[in-house]
């Protein structure tokens, strides 16, 4: 499994000073096909809102339901992130306590998630990251999944990301229980990641594969504060994305069995589980 980090600047259109829109690409690959990879996805988001849900802070989910919009289908939710000392300082100083909310809505179309939005609502219209995923059962071959113009394709930057490379992870992140590197799958025979996995996969064409193209974009507006805040962005959505998919990874003997309807009840059983905790410390 690897992550290709895409990194895009340009001048958000119709700001008159200062203000940028940061687009990123992450093509994730998976030892996974694409039908399992969702089930993993899942799996893994509800554990994840699990282990960051407590003494005050976490996520709370509102709404998880499917729709249907304009032929598409899909499942909808909508949460709130309550993360105030993962805001960085600079930031918790001069904004109000309560302020530091942040919303996100989704719409999971698998193989393709159309939106998933966060938005504040101090900042307003100042504040944006959104994320738009294709999932493709290849190896991140894929040029350009996205259909991004011509030129603003060209200006890309490509970084790619081991997730079985330990000295791309922080060693406060760090956990041997979910190094791809060491991790063996019982039930699949799966891992242990080696240096040269990326090259092996690709010449084995019986195995599975499959391809998280993730499109990022980011709107900061606030007056000397855009880059240094753009780039912690940045940073931990590269920090957020490589440690999720080490875990998804070591997880697959926990939700390779799994079908979806599990998947759902696992949900519903989460948003149970958070909302008893939410009352305790809202």
């Amino acid at each position: 499994m690897y992550v290709c980090v895409v990194w895009r600047w340009r001048l958000w259109a119709g700001c008159s000073d200062l203000c940028w829109k940061v687009e990123m690409l992450y093509p994730m690959c998976d030892f996974t096909l694409l039908f399992q990879y969702h089930v993993g996805q899942l799996y893994s988001v509800a554990e994840a809102s699990k282990n960051e849900t407590g003494g005050g802070e976490g996520i709370e989910v509102l709404r998880n339901e499917p729709y249907e919009e304009n032929g598409e289908k899909g499942q909808y939710t909508h949460k709130i992130y309550h993360l105030q000392s993962k805001i960085p300082r600079m930031l918790r100083m001069v904004a109000p306590k309560h302020s530091l909310l942040f919303y996100e809505e989704a719409w999971n179309a698998y193989p393709y998630c159309r939106t998933s939005k966060f938005t504040n609502e101090y900042m307003k219209d100042n504040f944006l990251i959104k994320i738009e995923t294709w999932h493709k059962p290849d190896l991140g071959t894929t040029e350009n999944v996205h259909e991004l113009d011509p030129e603003t394709w060209k200006n890309v930057e490509v970084v790619y990301i081991d997730i079985a490379d330990r000295s791309q992870v922080e060693s406060s992140d760090y956990k041997a229980d979910e190094d791809p590197a060491l991790f063996k799958s019982v039930k699949t025979g799966r891992g242990q990641l080696g240096p040269d996995w990326k090259k092996e996969l690709a010449s084995d064409p019986e195995s599975p594969r499959m391809c998280a193209y993730k499109l990022v974009t980011v709107k900061f507006k606030w007056w000397g504060l855009q880059s240094r805040i753009e780039n912690m962005i940045h940073k931990q959505e590269r920090r957020i994305f490589t440690n999720f998919h080490r875990q998804l990874f070591c997880w697959i003997d926990r939700w390779v069995d799994l079908t979806m309807d599990d998947i759902r009840r696992m949900e519903d059983e989460t948003k149970r589980e958070l909302d008893e905790v939410g009352r305790r410390w809202l």
